[in-house]
């Protein structure tokens, strides 16, 4: 503890006496200006100092301001023909002696104090400063609330603890660490540091388990700091932050050692400038007089004191010119000792800036650097000041620590607390389902059932013990209400409750739960029955649009072949009556594929092989469909899945206590009047049995496991559709319970290596039932499976149309121009060019010469075949004269021979 104490005076000593230069750094600022009368340049300014003497940053300062003084005095550059002094005073730590000093300083015609350095003080002289207008420079005051508009002439040369608590927080959230205790010292200092820790803890979902007051100096008592370390040690965070003065740091720090606190699990965080303060006053009020500004006070008649009184109020005076000065100081901008001096519009330091220190052993060691500029990192503050800020979690670094009993594990931070108390642990009593939790016969705080056996044995896994106890919820007449027991943990009546507890959004809002260890949905459960093929089964594969649909598009297919062969096909030319002969048979034909008419234009054989291919996919289709409900036992149920439930009228059943009443009132907006609240598997059954028009339900809607084990031993009742919903079960912790997560890993765990599927087969796997290849009925084929199909088709068929009617057009206005010309304007000249389109569409086209020579084959192979079956007749006439002498010699016994 010695050496410890020894590193922590040497680094605040090395960074009290660099806060010292950055004072006369930003004199020097402004060695020109604007340049003022020399005869209003005092011989002597007068500045005061307060801090405490016999403090470890006072011994430091008050070297440090001494020194800072010779240097400004010396140097010839800074406040030209004029004296700086400083008076210091002994606080003491004390409010009341401070401000009695202050208003000493305000008889001697002070223009600026540096000080103090307690925030406690600082509270006090600033309501001083104010009234009498002299700015305050405080180089050690950290206390965030001092930067508010109350106090204008306060100046703070050091960074507040709002930035230090920032760092603090943000080193907790990059350990992942959830909860700190805090050790503060109990005044103005300590108290509102403490509130600014917890609003950037809390901004991290992290936050203070347990607050420990620490009396100020002058209530101080060792005994009554060792019994608040003795109940700090009973709590369950591991991580302290110590936020106290630094002798008061010493003290405790010996007694936590002596306790075993400083071993291993614990993190300690600390909390902790004049030189600099000394010089940025001088080069303020070289500034001042460079602008002009004359050093004059005037009485103020509110201090008149009046009479005999002998607190001579009357000989204090107000700084006429302390808000210029006080604008020079907060204009700043020098590079000192300790870095850049700059500050932003609210009067805080800019880039505030720490060293993150591991203290080890006997001295310490730096770890990385944390800025409000970019977080924490290994790389200084000004190298990455000069990128842009990056504040992503993926950079966040620091060097490896040496925590508490000499080990780099990093410490989990938290342990059950070790004050005899067991965590309660709610399990709820169900009476029905009760292979996932029941309470043993005889033993109401024992239980067993598979959400038992997946929690023991996830506890099992822990590196530490976990001491607990089941706390039964409900009063075994009906399953409790789920949502009732989350609230219970969330109040802090159970810390904690497993069972069969499905993970909603509206339960993750107010605790957290761990990893599932069963996924879960809801389902909808209806009665069926079985259904016959009958006569007319080689209808039901298609919905009666689809035949429509199908049947239109056969008609219209054949009508767009017509119209594209009719000019040049002799197959599709003929009589009307023959021709719709034609498209009828044609059209029809197409679905067997035995169509016999041969298509000759382009377009109509692009239109013929898209229908073809769209004819196969239905025709495929329809086979599939029909040998399916021809070969396999269909099971029919009105009710295909959770929207044509939603949309009918019947009663729907859910069981008592599950979040599916919830979910089907307040999600799916179905009327409270439908709902029937089930307690058991027997109530399902007969419900379902009994249906809604005798005082049953339609269908069940609940969670998938449940359905499970009910269709095991239920084989008349099946699921329809598909899970609506997609959740699972886990076990409900408080917020940002670190038992959460290792129990998320623990299941994990189980999951990998087997064991959560054994513990589902001991209590899960019963006998199912024997009908499994019966199907419930699937739904028909409909339109919509084939629109894109159908489109396809008609598209085609429209381009080709377009097409041809281009080309009938064009033929039209190429055909005897003069008589179009000749024909005027009119009804008649219309109704002669509609006659005219109509006959070139009706005329026979012209065939080209390959035309004529395949007609001309098709007519040479058509004589040839008559001219050889005229043969074949010759000869078989020929025979049969032969042969008929021959059978009447054969007669009258001749031999033809």
């Amino acid at each position: 503890m010695d050496s410890w104490k020894s590193g922590w005076h040497s680094w605040l000593r090395m960074r009290t006496i660099r806060s010292l230069l950055l004072v006369f750094l930003l004199f020097r600022l402004f060695p020109g200006g604007h340049s003022g009368n020399g005869t209003s340049r005092p011989a002597v300014v007068n500045i005061g100092a307060l801090f405490t003497f016999e403090s470890s940053i006072g011994r430091v300062a008050k070297i440090a301001i001494e020194e800072a003084v010779k240097d400004v005095n010396a140097n010839s550059s800074i406040l030209p023909g004029t004296t700086l002094k400083v008076q210091m005073q002994n606080t003491n730590c004390s409010g009341f002696v401070g401000m009695v000093e202050a208003l000493q300083f305000m008889e001697t015609d002070t223009i600026a104090i540096i000080g103090p350095q307690s925030s406690v003080v600082a509270h006090i002289i600033s309501h001083v400063a104010n009234e009498l207008q002299v700015p305050l420079l405080s180089f050690a005051a950290t206390d965030p609330t001092l930067d508010s508009l109350q106090f204008p002439f306060f100046v703070r040369t050091t960074h507040s603890d709002a930035y230090q608590m920032a760092a603090v927080a943000e080193m907790v959230d990059y350990y992942n660490w959830k909860q700190v205790t805090a050790i503060y010292i109990d005044d103005d200092y300590g108290r509102n540091g403490l509130s600014a820790l917890g609003d950037k803890l809390a901004e991290r979902r992290c936050k203070i388990s347990y607050k420990v007051g620490i009396p100020p100096e002058s209530g101080a008592n060792s005994s009554d700091t060792m019994d608040l370390l003795v109940k700090v040690a009973m709590m369950e965070s591991r991580v302290i932050v110590l936020h106290v003065y630094p002798q008061k740091g010493f003290e405790i720090f010996s007694m936590a050692n002596y306790l075993g606190m400083m071993g291993n699990g614990y993190v300690w965080i600390a909390s902790l400038f004049a030189y600099d303060s000394v010089w940025l006053v001088a080069q303020a009020i070289d500034k001042f007089f460079n602008q002009g500004g004359v050093i004059s006070f005037s009485n103020d008649s509110r201090l008149s004191t009046g009479g005999d009184s002998n607190l001579h109020l009357d000989a204090m005076s107000i700084f006429n010119d302390g808000k210029l000065l006080l604008g020079n100081i907060l204009q700043g901008d020098v590079v000192g000792l300790t870095g850049r001096i700059k500050f932003e519009p609210d009067r805080s330091l800019t880039l505030p800036a720490y060293d993150v220190i591991n203290v080890v052993g006997t001295g310490f060691r730096r770890v990385g650097y944390w800025s409000n500029y970019s977080g924490l990192s290994t790389v200084t503050p000004e190298t990455l000041y000069m990128s842009p800020p990056n504040r992503s979690s993926a950079d966040q670094q620091l060097y490896s620590v040496i925590w508490p009993g000499e080990t780099s594990v990093k410490p989990r931070g938290w342990v059950f607390p070790n004050n005899g108390k067991q965590l309660r642990i709610g399990v709820p009593i169900r009476v029905s389902f009760k292979e996932f939790v029941s309470p043993v016969r005889g033993t109401p705080d024992k239980f067993q059932g598979f959400c038992i056996d997946v929690f023991t044995a996830a506890v099992n896994l822990l590196q530490y013990p976990v001491p607990y106890q089941f706390v039964p919820v409900g009063d075994g007449k009906k399953n409790p209400s789920y949502m009732d027991i989350v609230n219970s943990v969330y109040n802090g009546v159970l810390d904690a409750a497993i069972g069969d507890i499905a993970i909603v959004t509206n339960r993750t809002k107010i605790v957290d739960f761990s990893q599932p260890y069963v996924a879960s949905g809801l389902v909808v459960v209806v009665p069926f029955r079985k259904m016959n093929t009958g006569a007319w089964a080689f209808l039901r594969p298609f919905s009666p649009l689809m035949w429509i649909v199908t049947g239109c598009f056969f008609l219209a297919v054949g009508i767009v072949v017509w119209v594209l062969e009719h000019r040049i096909n002799d197959e599709f030319r003929g009589p009307p009556k023959r021709q719709m002969i034609t498209v009828l048979w044609f059209s029809l034909s197409t679905l067997f594929f035995a169509h016999r008419e041969n298509t000759v234009s382009a377009l109509g054989r692009m239109v013929l092989l898209i229908w073809l291919f769209v004819v196969l996919i239905i025709n495929s289709s329809y086979t599939a469909s029909l040998t399916s409900i021809l070969t396999v036992q269909q099971l029919f149920s009105p009710i295909k899945g959770i929207e044509s439930l939603k949309e009918g009228n019947d009663p729907i059943g859910y069981q008592t206590g599950s979040f599916a009443e919830y979910y089907l009132g307040e999600e799916l907006r179905i009327p409270k009047s439908r709902l029937i609240e089930l307690g058991s598997p027997e109530e399902y059954a007969a419900a379902l049995q009994k249906g809604p028009k005798n005082g049953g339900v339609a269908a069940i809607v609940d969670e998938l496991p449940y359905v499970e084990l009910f269709l095991a031993s239920q084989c008349t009742f099946r699921i329809v559709g598909q899970e609506f919903t997609k959740s699972g079960w886990g076990f409900a912790f408080p917020r940002d319970s670190p038992l959460a997560v290792d129990i998320s890993t623990a299941i994990l765990e189980l999951s990998e290596n087997g064991d959560l599927q054994r513990i589902h087969d001991k209590w899960l796997a019963g006998s199912s039932c024997s009908s499994e290849t019966s199907e419930i009925e699937s739904d028909r084929l409909h339109l919509k499976s084939f629109i894109g199909l159908f489109l396809i088709c008609g598209v085609a068929c429209f381009v080709a149309l377009v097409i041809y009617f281009v080309q009938v057009i064009r033929k039209l206005y190429r055909s005897e121009p003069n008589e179009a010309i000749e024909s005027g304007q009119g009804s008649s000249s219309r109704s002669r060019s509609i006659h005219r389109l109509l006959s070139i569409m009706d005329e026979k086209k012209d065939t080209s010469k390959k035309g004529r020579g395949s007609k001309r084959r098709k007519l040479e192979t058509s004589l040839s075949d008559s001219s050889r079956v005229g043969e074949f007749e010759k000869n078989e006439r020929r025979e049969v004269e032969m042969e008929i002498p021959r059978r009447n010699m054969n007669g009258n016994g001749i031999n033809p021979e």
